[in-house]
């Protein structure tokens, strides 16, 4: 560190124009600071992003974005990359890549069949989706892990072999271990989970992908990305009151709807940005993920810089400031779009049901909910999750929880707590915040995704029942909690979600109404007021983290040919360079269709490392335009209706290829590639929709699939469910080049529409390869 405080004394000297002295070269070498503390020999190289963005800005000879900063100083050639946002395709060296447990099974298994022998960039297994919650945090983590061993010992071990850090079930939620430990202002992390944005609240770009894509930055391969649009969010004012973080991005939904952010970044800035705590940063770029935006962030401050210090990094944010400039926006830099919001003007919001961009101030949504026949009484109240689960969001809810107390109240609905990490579990026992919400009725669940990800064992009510429920998670997708399609689900901040358990009502307004205690006297909650970090250090808890061996080349992964949960990969078979002729149309979708409806999560889950097994779950989400109904599709060959697994089956059986039709926003939501995968294993060829979100989309053309869009969003309705589809022209398949469809009716009629794609020239070799995972082979082979 000495070096590094020399160095900014004599730049401070300079800049103030006081008496310059000559600054020895040795002094000039900065320390190297490493990127955490679990990998001390792999140091930030802010150098290098320099030297990137410089020859960029150069080359541009215009200010930048903070995105551009960060994306551009990434760039593998940035001397020649081809840069123009939202057209060109970029070649990016991220800096790490993050997998949650469910999708990292499915990524180990595409490294393994990779047959490299270790990771290029470091990289880290979270344990975080496969507790169910059911009884509280330390038994359901008991269960977890009898039920899960077979898949933890995979990761572990594969984890182990290829130099990948394993972060044990109990650890935490990806993306608040992440932020604890990995991401820092500047750094490119991926990561296989939607959500990786929340890592944007340090600096970072940390962007949600498959795990395809995870594979190529472990092999050492450029990443690309399609040069995002930039959308600046200007911010004013300053939060107060019941206003929280989450009603930034609360709003922000309400504006851009579930896809206006698809393709772009989206960047915070402007003098109100210096009123939200690091934490609260890192909620609104986590759910910028439900406005389809490649990722989101803010620019390096005094709150992130205090973040880091608390949490052992001050190495780090001294590194920081000496780069700041390339750590912030460039004055004058252009946005593509600009949204302003005043902080001193936002009130409290929720969200929903059903869907993440349905806005309400909370002061509207009991007559909202009453309008529209939702059920207002609140069954359950559900407070954490990746997007709410900092030390400030549970210091704000155990201060309403504690005014309740005090006037002998408790909540009048069911109450959970999920605590983000060990460390912030631990930390608010220390404190005393967990005994303040068990002692409003409260129970801690395990450091996990939990109900958010419907990992529940819910009982208290039955399937098709319609009731309410309030949370502080991220997604309100149908039956994404607890699978039932009547549970309207809401979300909104922490604090809100308290107070609105304890009243157990949506019609109550935390801001204007009163509640009545145990002695009769009606009294009004006051705004929540909480530390955003604590006045001791953090209290770590239990150690969970394994060390991957310096050399892992003796280590045996077991994966049995007979096991239900893991299942090694088999290469998907390679284009025979004819069109495809006379598919068949497994189903055309009407309406929202999420990952959620593609391959659905909850139980499903112990499945993800078995791709025979977890297509099982194909599309049973999704609604059949044909008859209105879930799960029941028409066979064409046999002219049964049955499961739409079971018909896919059948056709692959019998050699048919087909095709699935779907609406806007197709694939919105998880970053789950099994929603690629189970299609291509179960003989699909084509998606044509109105359009894709983007991450989806990138995960149908890396496994072999053609992602294509009407080029007139009308000639969805000309197809229907009984038709036969042929694509043509695939021997001149090109960039930017349509692709003709013929749609052949059950009358002998025909009729030929066109069909967008946004393939460049190496995803078209995916596609010719069969996948990119064999086209990643077949470069190997011709370089050995």
């Amino acid at each position: 560190k000495v070096p590094v405080l020399i160095l900014s004394f004599f730049q401070h000297a300079l800049n103030s124009g006081i008496r310059r002295y000559h600054v020895a070269p040795v002094l000039c070498q900065r320390a190297k600071v490493a990127m955490s503390h679990f990998e001390p020999n792999e140091h930030i190289n802010y150098e290098k992003l320099e030297k990137n963005i410089n020859i960029v800005r150069k080359r541009l000879d215009r200010p930048l974005t903070l995105s551009e900063k960060i994306v551009y100083g990434h760039l593998d050639d940035p001397a020649k990359q081809e840069i123009e946002r939202g057209k060109t395709y970029l070649r990016l060296r991220p800096d790490r890549v993050a997998m949650q447990d469910a999708t990292a099974q499915m990524a180990m298994l595409q490294f393994i069949s990779s047959g490299l022998p270790k990771v290029a960039v470091p990289s880290t297994i979270h344990c975080d989706h496969l507790i169910e919650a059911q009884s509280g945090g330390e038994k359901d983590l008991r269960r977890a892990k009898d039920i899960n061993q077979e898949v933890y010992n995979f990761l572990a071990t594969a984890g182990a072999k290829y130099g990948v850090g394993f972060w044990k079930p109990g650890s935490g939620i990806i993306h608040q271990i992440i932020l604890e430990n990995y991401s820092y202002p500047g750094v490119m992390l991926i990561g296989t989970d939607s959500h990786t944005p929340n890592g944007g609240g340090l600096g970072g770009i940390c962007i949600g992908v498959g795990g395809a894509d995870a594979v190529d930055v472990m092999a050492g391969i450029p990443w690309e990305l399609k040069c995002p649009k930039v959308i600046g969010v200007k911010l004013t004012g300053k939060l107060s009151g019941w206003s929280s973080p989450k009603d930034v991005i609360l709003k922000v939904a309400g504006i851009l709807t579930v896809k206006g952010g698809t393709g772009a970044i989206i960047e915070y800035h402007g003098p109100g940005v210096d009123s939200i705590s690091c934490t609260g940063m890192a909620t609104i770029c986590n759910m910028g993920a439900e406005i389809g935006a490649t990722t989101s962030i803010f620019p390096y401050n005094a709150r992130m810089k205090k973040y880091l210090g608390k949490t052992g990094r001050a190495d780090i944010a001294a590194l920081a400031d000496e780069f700041q400039q390339h750590l912030v926006p460039d004055a004058g830099c252009q946005y593509d779009q600009v949204i302003e919001i005043n902080l001193s003007e936002l009130k409290p919001h929720i969200n929903g049901p059903f869907t993440p961009d349905l806005a309400h101030p909370v002061s509207d949504i009991g007559a909202v909910a009453e309008k529209e026949g939702w059920p207002v009484d609140i069954r359950v109240g559900l407070i954490g999750s990746c997007t709410n689960s900092s030390y400030e969001d549970m210091g704000r809810s155990a201060a309403v929880a504690k005014q309740a107390l005090a006037h002998g109240l408790k909540c009048k609905s069911k109450f959970t707590i999920t605590p983000g990490s060990e460390q912030i579990r631990a930390t608010i026992e220390r404190d005393g915040y967990a005994q303040i919400l068990r002692d409003v009725g409260g129970l801690v669940l395990a450091n996990a995704c939990g109900p958010c990800i419907g990992q529940w064992d819910r009982k208290d009510i039955k399937k098709g029942e319609k009731n309410t429920i309030v949370t502080s998670y991220n997604r309100n997708f149908t039956g994404r909690n607890d699978a039932n399609p009547e549970t309207h689900a809401f979300v909104t901040s922490p604090e809100i979600v308290t107070a609105l358990s304890i009243a157990g009502t949506l019609k109550f307004n935390p801001e204007t109404d009163y509640l009545t205690g145990a002695d009769g006297k009606k009294f009004k909650l006051e705004a929540p007021d909480a530390d955003e970090l604590p006045k001791l250090e953090f209290d770590p808890g239990q150690d969970t983290y394994q060390y991957p061996p310096k050399d892992g080349s003796g280590q045996h992964v077991d994966v049995s040919p007979t096991s239900q949960r893991l299942q090694l990969l088999e290469p998907f078979d390679k284009w025979d360079g004819k069109d495809l002729e006379d598919m068949l149309i497994l189903i055309k979708v009407k309406g929202k269709c999420t990952t959620d409806h593609i391959s659905a999560a909850g139980p499903w889950l112990k499945f993800r490392g078995h791709l025979d097994n977890i297509s099982n779950n194909l599309l049973i989400g999704a609604i059949n335009i044909e008859n209105g109904k879930a799960n029941s599709v028409r066979n064409a060959l046999t002219q049964e209706f049955g499961p739409v697994p079971d018909t896919a089956r059948y056709y692959k059986k019998m050699g048919v290829k087909w095709a699935v039709i779907g609406d806007e926003n197709y694939g919105e939501g998880s970053s789950r590639e099994h929603a690629a995968l189970e299609p291509r294993h179960l003989g699909g060829r084509v998606i044509i929709t109105k359009s894709f979100a983007r991450i989806h989309e990138t995960n149908l053309k890396k496994q072999g699939l053609l992602p294509l869009t009407f080029a007139d969003p009308a000639d969805y309705n000309k197809i229907h469910p009984v038709d036969k589809l042929s694509i043509v022209g695939l021997a001149d398949f090109a960039p930017g080049k349509p692709l003709k469809c013929i749609i052949k009716h059950p009358n002998g009629s025909q009729e030929t529409i066109m069909l967008n794609h946004t393939f460049n020239e190496s995803q078209i070799e995916w596609f010719q390869a069969g996948s990119a995972l064999n086209r990643m082979k077949e470069l190997q082979q011709k370089s050995s």
